[in-house]
């Protein structure tokens, strides 16, 4: 299949439904999703919901805002309270079944007051694929699907899309939650949650300073000890300069990650992923 039968695919599945709830985290897979709802729906039959949490930079609440009301549509911003989830805190490997299951119980609610049916998420068809993601799971067991991996639409695909459309969010740079930040095993909290954001805010502003333009970062909370992973052709320029490090504050020791930014870098910390997918 082309992306344009992919696409197609995707306005098939959306177009004959009442109305829709997206579950919007302010990233590219579940903007574009949105965007699709309002091609297929118009902005008035859709609604964006974007669950406020420890867990979510300000900066992505921000940007999930911004891009809702470019597109017309309802914005819900309903709090959710992960860490009041024991299974949460405790940071198995396990964590995201119990954080999407907050989130689903949360905009299911939401969504029958609103009179829609149908809750969706931007899980991809690569997501899929991936092994290890118990969050999806537990939110297709709790009534929540994904059109665009019904559709067939891969990562590289809702890029496309996205650049297709004119998106805001076309190149932004992936952004899981903060509590992706914590090694499996580190109890998750607020106080680490800001903690992590606080850092990763810090070190973007230092590189910055610096002149050293970096996409991707993360701030990985090991306990005491901060792990900076950036984009790998930077790693050698940061490496360079301890006082852009030496920004990251709250930890007892900062160190630079050789490998580089890595997407679900904790996974690797886990013993044996695939059988637990």
């Amino acid at each position: 299949m082309t992306l344009d039968d992919r696409l197609a695919e995707l306005a098939a599945q959306l177009a004959p439904l009442p109305g829709v709830l997206v579950a919007f985290s302010g990233g590219v897979d579940s903007g574009v999703l949105l965007a699709a709802a309002v091609r297929a729906l118009g902005a008035g039959r859709v609604v964006a919901a974007t669950a406020v949490s420890p867990s979510l930079p300000a900066s992505e609440r921000a940007g999930a805002i911004e891009f809702a009301a470019s597109l017309g549509v309802r914005h819900e911003l309903p709090r959710t309270d992960e860490l009041s989830r024991a299974g949460y805190r405790a940071n198995a490997g396990d964590r995201c079944a119990f954080c999407k299951t907050e989130l689903v119980e949360v905009l299911r609610p939401l969504a029958d007051r609103l009179g829609i049916a149908d809750v969706v998420t931007g899980t991809n068809a690569d997501d899929l694929r991936a092994g290890f993601r118990p969050g999806i799971r537990a939110a297709a067991e709790r009534g929540a699907w994904a059109p665009l991996a019904r559709a067939g639409l891969t990562k590289d695909d809702v890029r496309a899309a996205a650049r297709r459309w004119g998106l805001a969010v076309a190149d932004k740079p992936a952004a899981a939650c903060l509590a992706s930040r914590i090694a499996y095993g580190v109890p998750v909290s607020a106080e680490r949650l800001a903690r992590v954001e606080a850092a990763e805010l810090a070190l973007r502003g230092a590189l910055a300073g610096a002149g050293i333009p970096v996409r991707n970062l993360r701030v990985r909370d090991l306990g005491d000890v901060a792990r900076i992973e950036v984009d790998a052709a930077l790693v050698a320029d940061v490496a360079r300069r301890p006082d852009v490090l030496a920004a990251v504050g709250g930890f007892d020791r900062v160190e630079l990650d050789p490998r580089g930014f890595r997407s679900g870098a904790m996974n690797e910390l886990l013993p044996d992923p695939s059988p637990r997918s």
